[in-house]
C-alpha cells in the first residue's frame, strides 16, 4: 500500500469539513499536525498530548494509518478513545467516506481502563453545538 502520510492527510482534511468540524480545528491539524480530542458533553476541542498523543503516534505506527481526530467518551466501563483515522487502504477510502456521511464510523476505540479490551469497530457519532463530535453509541 505505502500512501504517503500527505495523501491521507488530503484525505483526512476532506472527512474532517464532510463532518463539519470546527474550522480551527481543521486548520490546525492541516497547518500544525494537531490531533484534536472533542471533549463530551459538547464536543469542544483540546489538543491532544503527553500519554494522549503517545498513544495515538503508536496506534499509527501500528497500523500505518493517520489519526485525524478523537472522540472521548466516559461509559459504565471507563474512558474510551474513538480514533477516526486514514487507513493505508484507499480502496477502502469510498466506503469510509460514506460510513461517516451515515455517522457510523470505522475507527479504533482505545479502552483507557482495560488497554487489553481496545478494538476496531463501528461507533455513532453526531455533531455537537461546537462542531464537534459525540459518541451516540
Amino acid at each position: 500500500m505505502n500512501i504517503t502520510k500527505d495523501e491521507k492527510k488530503v484525505e483526512a482534511i476532506k472527512r474532517m469539513k464532510a463532518l463539519g468540524i470546527f474550522p480551527q480545528t481543521i486548520q490546525q491539524f492541516e497547518c500544525e499536525d494537531y490531533i484534536s480530542i472533542s471533549e463530551p458533553p459538547f464536543g469542544a476541542f483540546y489538543w491532544a498530548g503527553g500519554e494522549d498523543l503517545q498513544r495515538i503516534r503508536d496506534f499509527e505506527e501500528q497500523s500505518n494509518g493517520l489519526v485525524y481526530l478523537v472522540v472521548r467518551s466516559y461509559t459504565k466501563i471507563g474512558r474510551m478513545d474513538s480514533y477516526l483515522f486514514v487507513s493505508d487502504y484507499r480502496e477502502e477510502w469510498e466506503m469510509e467516506q460514506e460510513d461517516l456521511k451515515n455517522g457510523e464510523p470505522l475507527c479504533y476505540v482505545c479502552n483507557l481502563e482495560f488497554p487489553e479490551y481496545s478494538e476496531y469497530g463501528c461507533i455513532g457519532i453526531e455533531r455537537t453545538v461546537a462542531a464537534g463530535l459525540r459518541r451516540t453509541w
